[in-house]
């Protein structure tokens, strides 16, 4: 007899997607090579979803869809992979990044970490298996986050890409995240962003002290019709505004900070005389 694995839905949100895809097999009376068959995968795959040893990615949640009828319905599996792949995302967070690619300029200051639209895959996985290491997220949420970040970064290679500012504190070029080799190629990259004609990279440097107009990381987008998206969020939480009152503000003091960070080149030649000492 086949040792059947009790599931357990309340364990993790990824056990309740595993739960409810066993749910909904049994009761089309199908065993896992057969859904697996109709699907265009293992019934190993299948398995290892169902008993949560592998989350559910969008290409599988969209074939169990279309195979169990669930496609574009409120119950698809398509969107609780969204939730569940949006659970290791501070709120507010996934709605700012649909705003963020129909953005036609996005603003950008950061502090201590590099801005993710500008960081490497090596940076970003560094950054994700910390967080795994402090017990924040799981090892699958860390895989999620980068590959979300890849999702984000493909808005500046669309086809009319938006204008991009974006102005880093000079801690975010200073500390140390991987060993020099990641860093390395993280300071490459930025010399490379710089160098785009849709780009504009500028470094707030120590010396400007209380002139620094935010101590949080900011956001703030201008979507096709002009109007303003401010992001900002703490270690706990993220908050979204809208209101032109609030938003405004938040925009003069960005333009302010601009006037004080260094010009472009001067930034550039910064973060390359970090590079030599990082190497």
């Amino acid at each position: 007899m086949v040792n059947i694995k009790q599931l357990n839905p309340d364990a993790s949100p990824q056990a309740a997607y595993g739960a409810r895809l066993r749910s909904a097999r049994e009761a089309r009376g199908w065993k896992q090579d057969e859904l697996a068959e109709r699907m265009d995968y293992s019934g190993r795959h299948v398995s290892a979803v169902e008993t949560g040893c592998k989350p559910p990615t969008l290409r599988f949640s969209r074939a169990l869809d279309a195979t169990l009828g669930f496609a574009g319905s409120a119950e698809s599996f398509e969107r609780a992979w969204a939730e569940l792949r949006n659970g290791s995302l501070l709120e507010g967070f996934p709605e700012y990044v649909g705003y963020e690619g129909r953005a036609v300029e996005i603003r950008l200051y950061n502090i201590g970490i590099i801005p993710g639209l500008l960081q490497t895959p090596e940076y970003a996985r560094v950054l994700a298996r910390s967080a795994v290491r402090r017990g924040a997220i799981t090892p699958e949420q860390a895989d999620e986050r980068v590959a979300f970040l890849a999702e984000r970064q493909a808005v500046l290679q669309r086809t009319r890409p938006p204008m991009v500012f974006v102005a880093m504190d000079e801690s975010c070029i200073r500390r140390q995240v991987g060993d020099s080799a990641v860093m390395d190629a993280q300071l490459a990259r930025l010399v490379e962003f710089a160098d785009l004609p849709n780009t504009l990279l500028q470094v707030a440097p120590y010396e400007i002290g209380e002139r620094r107009t935010f101590d949080l990381p900011v956001n703030l987008l201008t979507l096709p019709d002009r109007s303003l998206i401010y992001y900002a969020e703490s270690q706990a939480q993220g908050n979204l505004d809208r209101d032109s009152a609030s938003v405004v503000p938040v925009l003069t003091a960005y333009h302010q900070l601009q006037a004080e960070a260094l010009s472009q080149a001067a930034s550039v030649a910064m973060i390359k005389q970090v590079r030599k000492g990082a190497l």
